[in-house]
């Protein structure tokens, strides 16, 4: 047997580990046909469940007129601005509660008792405060994004090593240059861990904002406009507009996290 034949007999294992997953794809589809035999077979009334026909023609029409990009727009913004400043604040208390012992000792208990608070309890307080507009909702998801990438931080800069530390000291680094050196690059998985989640957690405060505060453009203000209007094919529109984007910010997160931490590895 020739060389390039040997080669050719074992290439499709890896050329099979390279191939994309078709298996999710195959489900979506399956999903996809069993709504269309529910809608067309009358398993249920059409006021309770459009046909996927209608969700793309409401899609278009949304498009068209520019509406539900406006919204689009509106939502992602809230989402940027609570997690930039959720993440900005979570990473400066996170580095402090690891670095120093004192502060950890002082301010950590408060900050896990603020992690085990549900999330949605603190709707009605940052509503009273800051009322139920543009500043609420987005210090509601800046405050869902801080929860995990604090306790991220913290426990990525309190597992650092003993050794490192003392080897710190015996260099005389100061403690701002051990955080920057050596704290902050080995404590980078945990981090990187703890801006997944804040990702994750800021998409579901920005849905449960827009729902749960006052009525704005937005796409959970179109959610409720079609839950008030009874207007089902805009429902799941919007439904599924949430599900994809939020399944692309995961998705979004998982590779920049493995790059990162490949990166780190070096």
């Amino acid at each position: 047997m020739s060389i390039e034949a040997t080669a050719d007999r074992a290439a499709p294992p890896a050329a099979a580990a390279r191939r994309p997953d078709w298996r999710p794809w195959a489900a979506f589809a399956a999903l996809l046909a069993l709504w269309f035999a529910a809608h067309h077979l009358g398993w249920l009334p059409a006021k309770y469940l459009p046909s996927p026909l209608a969700v793309a023609q409401r899609l278009v029409r949304e498009v068209t007129t520019g509406t539900l990009l406006n919204d689009l727009q509106e939502t992602l913004r809230r989402n940027a601005c609570g997690l930039a400043i959720g993440v900005t604040a979570g990473l400066v208390l996170g580095a402090l509660l690891g670095v120093s012992s004192l502060v950890g000792r002082i301010v950590g208990p408060t900050v896990l008792a603020q992690r085990q608070t549900a999330l949605f309890a603190w709707v009605p307080l940052l509503a009273m405060w800051f009322g139920g507009g543009d500043t609420g909702k987005i210090t509601f998801i800046a405050v869902a994004a801080f929860q995990p990438v604090v306790v991220g931080t913290w426990r990525g800069i309190s597992l650092v090593p003993a050794t490192y530390r003392e080897l710190s000291d015996v260099l005389l680094l100061s403690r701002w240059n051990y955080t920057r050196l050596v704290a902050l690059p080995n404590a980078l998985p945990m981090i990187f861990t703890g801006l997944h989640g804040a990702v994750i957690y800021a998409w579901l405060a920005t849905v449960g904002s827009e729902l749960f505060l006052n009525i704005s453009p937005g796409l959970g203000g179109r959610l409720n406009e079609g839950s008030q209007l009874f207007e089902i094919d805009l429902l799941f529109l919007v439904i599924a507009l949430f599900g994809l984007i939020g399944l692309a910010f995961n998705t979004l997160a998982e590779r920049a996290e493995a790059l990162l931490i490949r990166w780190n590895d070096r």
